[in-house]
């Protein structure tokens, strides 16, 4: 009779010594769904139309969802030029009546993928109450956003949701910053003429040195399952993407996730967060050597990004306790109107018979009068910031293409660990240059006045100012340390605590 018992208290005794099982109080889902366009749909990213003819690799939706228990906050990266107001506002809608996620805790940003599909730059119906003249500018010579494809990215962005908040497990969280400095390069250059020009071209004698900074910053959140298992990534760093590999593409983005996929052998979504790059992009005008061709330049882009995420994500400690939470807020700013005498200039351009001018100009001719349009009917603009706050971490966005330096300044702002800007979220207003590049030595092509860039000066600080504020406004987390070894018990290594032995 006294086996099963002293069997009972042995299995007793095992099962206390167990270690406990791990446990978290954030859970967190990814998922991934398709927006590749067709081929014969427009290209967007310039002035004019260009059409798709060939196909690289898919364009995604990548959606990061954290939940806390009593918050849920999503992160969207778009593979697209740009994020349309009524996108975000008509997804957000169709989110909280399907998840009851609240729409000001859904964040989508575009990666500005140049060779991806048309979601701008002139918006389904925007001029419809235009003359027959700016009519035809707007749409039949510029670069027009497609309605179905509109329609079809806002259901991939719901539906990404939908299944990523259906995908959320118990997970423990790891932040990271890595560096890149190769990649990424200021586009602005001071001359000798005390301007500053854009894309002055290598080899240029005038050039005297970079206009402004870049921001090396490899942001990196990870994800993993209790279990030990990636669940996903989120990376956030500051470069146009606009390597474009040929034809229809993610960009160098495509590469940043094959770098993070294969060097750590999964297949966990990698959804990445354009940062503050409005004058960032891949090309050094400093470099007196020739360019790699587009296939490889995307490699080289995304492969070094990819490669600093990775190491991040082998060294980060992790955390299995995160708050989330998030702030937004919709400003009004005005746009820059041309003055009367240029757009009378621009007309008289564009109506000649027989066109003599530089094409460049014509393009910008082409402008004035449509921004001379928007300027009569919508003179303010809705630019909404957001911020999203995960543990430690707090994305700050922004709907422009935004310079570099208030990406910094709002990192330096901040009172989060980790601070990523992402620009091009939840609507876009063009370039957003800094109050220097408006300056007597300010200038280059992001300065110019057109439909599609056209703030006031003071819009970047504006905007600057409320993401600092809005984060502020959230308790900031410390960073998550790795375990303290066990106190020393005077045991050390018996192999190796001996004098030298010579015999």
């Amino acid at each position: 009779m006294r086996r099963p018992l002293l069997l009972f208290c042995l299995l007793s005794t095992a099962a206390h010594a167990q270690p406990a099982a791990p446990t978290s109080t954030i859970k967190a889902g990814f998922a991934e769904r398709d927006i590749t366009p067709g081929i014969g749909m427009e290209q967007p990213g310039g002035y004019g139309k260009t059409f798709h003819k060939t196909f690289h690799d898919p364009c995604k939706v990548r959606v990061a969802l954290f939940d806390d228990g009593k918050k849920t906050a999503v992160v969207i990266g778009l593979d697209a030029l740009v994020t349309p107001r009524q996108v975000v506002l008509d997804a957000r809608a169709q989110i909280e009546k399907a998840t009851g996620i609240k729409g000001d805790a859904v964040l989508v940003c575009a990666s500005h993928s140049h060779s991806s599909g048309p979601v701008g730059m002139v918006m389904p119906g925007e001029y419809d109450a235009a003359s027959d003249l700016v009519k035809k500018l707007a749409y039949e010579d510029s670069s027009c956003a497609d309605a179905g494809y509109l329609l079809r990215v806002t259901s991939e962005i719901v539906a990404g949701v939908v299944a990523a908040n259906q995908n959320k497990v118990p997970v423990q969280l790891g932040f990271g910053f890595g560096h890149e400095d190769k990649v990424a390069f200021n586009r602005r250059l001071r001359m000798k003429n005390g301007q500053s020009w854009s894309h002055p071209r290598p080899g240029n004698p005038d050039i005297l040195e970079y206009a402004g900074p870049i921001d090396p910053q490899v942001g990196v959140i990870g994800a993993w399952d209790l279990q030990g298992q990636l669940v996903g990534v989120v990376v956030n760093y500051a470069c146009h993407a606009t390597t474009n590999p040929g034809g229809i593409s993610a960009n160098w983005v495509q590469y940043l996730e094959k770098t993070i996929q294969g060097g750590l052998g999964t297949r966990a979504p990698i959804v990445f967060m354009q940062g503050a790059c409005g004058d960032i992009t891949q090309v050094d005008n400093l470099n007196p050597y020739q360019n790699p061709k587009p296939e490889e330049w995307s490699q080289l882009v995304g492969g070094r990004v990819g490669a600093e995420a990775v190491r991040v994500l082998l060294s980060m400690p992790k955390t299995n306790a995160a708050v989330v939470d998030a702030r937004q807020e919709v400003l009004k700013i005005k746009r820059r109107p041309p003055s009367p005498k240029r757009v009378e200039k621009s007309l008289a351009m564009l109506q000649e018979p027989k066109p003599g001018t530089d094409p460049a100009e014509r393009v910008f001719a082409k402008e004035i009068v449509m921004l001379d349009f928007l300027n009569k009917t919508t003179p303010v603009v809705d630019c909404e910031v957001q911020c999203i706050k995960v543990g430690p971490a707090c994305f700050v966005s922004n709907p422009a293409e935004y310079f570099v330096q208030y990406g910094l300044d709002i990192k330096k702002g901040s009172k989060h660990a980790f601070t990523f800007p992402c620009e091009l979220s939840n609507g876009i207003v063009g370039y957003v240059p800094t109050e220097e590049a408006f300056g007597p030595h300010g200038g280059g092509y992001e300065t110019r006045l057109t439909a599609y860039s056209n703030l006031e000066v003071t819009a970047g600080t504006q905007m600057a100012n409320k993401g600092i504020e809005l984060a502020n406004q959230m308790a900031p987390e410390p960073k998550p340390v790795p375990l303290k070894a066990p106190p020393f018990a005077n045991n050390p290594w018996t192999y190796g605590n001996v004098p030298p032995e010579l015999e």
